[in-house]
């Protein structure tokens, strides 16, 4: 579970509900608590406005297959699988040391105990003597329909991002033509002016508590399979081509970022 994920959520809000019902007394400075306050921030015309509005936008933008894929990228975001690009290096140069040693035929044994689907197709293609540049291909279109179908997954989001703020915009747009049309009433400025000021209020937030935050921790997610892909990439054609273990390590190595991973020496067992 992503502790930070739940913690940043729930900071966020928390902050918020702070601000919403904290105020300063005159008089003697301190920080005074009136829950009377929230009813100030609750608007349903500015809710009908920003919500409904971002929300009809998206479903205009994008498939309903899409809006079904929301659940699963908050499982992705709060209960994501773990990715240890250290330990991807680790079974690559066992499996390059296996095909020094025994030759590519004898992976086949050990490919039924590869979790990772990617890792087990790859090698499995080595293993059938699939011609190398295919299996270049092969790698190098499947990191593209990767990076892609996390692109359109981010896509919503990144649209929300955008929407909210201009559906926000829009309620500010007719709270103040309504204010203007209507100065000669006074009941009307409070309303009036409420809408106007707390559309822009829900689609600030929506943009940057909801939607931002979400599309980038997705990104981030992406970044980390998408390094452990590229880890394979790299691994499963230095052993078709027979290259050495010890090489093969040091050049996944240089992927991760500096001192993140240590090659131990063969002689002496200590990192280097």
């Amino acid at each position: 579970m992503d502790i930070m994920s739940i913690i940043g959520f729930i900071l966020a809000a928390g902050l918020m509900f702070f601000g919403m019902i904290s105020g300063k007394d005159l008089t003697s400075g301190a920080i005074t608590i009136n829950m009377d306050n929230i009813g100030n921030f609750i608007d349903p015309t500015s809710i009908a406005i920003v919500i409904g509005g971002t929300i009809a936008a998206l479903m205009i933008s994008f498939s309903p297959k899409q809006f079904i894929q929301i659940i699963k990228h908050l499982k992705i975001i709060f209960l994501p699988t773990k990715y240890k690009p250290e330990k991807y290096i680790e079974q690559i140069v066992e499996f390059a040391t296996k095909a020094r040693i025994n030759g590519l035929l004898a992976l086949e044994e050990d490919l039924e105990n590869v979790k990772d689907a990617f890792m087990k197709n790859s090698l499995m293609m080595v293993v059938d003597s699939v011609e190398p540049e295919k299996v270049k291909q092969h790698l190098e279109t499947q990191l593209e329909y990767l990076d892609e179908r996390h692109a359109q997954g981010r896509a919503l989001y990144d649209k929300g991002a955008g929407y909210a703020p201009a559906f926000g915009m829009i309620g500010t747009l007719i709270g103040l033509i309504n204010l203007l049309k209507q100065l000669d009433d006074p009941n009307s400025l409070g309303p009036n002016m409420a809408v106007a000021l707390i559309t822009t209020f829900y689609g600030t937030v929506l943009a940057n508590v909801i939607f931002n935050p979400i599309s980038n921790k997705l990104q981030i997610r992406h970044d980390e399979e998408f390094l452990c892909k590229m880890i394979i990439c790299e691994g499963v054609q230095g052993i078709q081509a027979g290259e050495n273990p010890k090489f093969i390590e040091e050049r996944l190595a240089r992927l991760l970022p500096s001192g993140k991973y240590k090659i131990k020496d063969e002689h002496d067992g200590e990192e280097k």
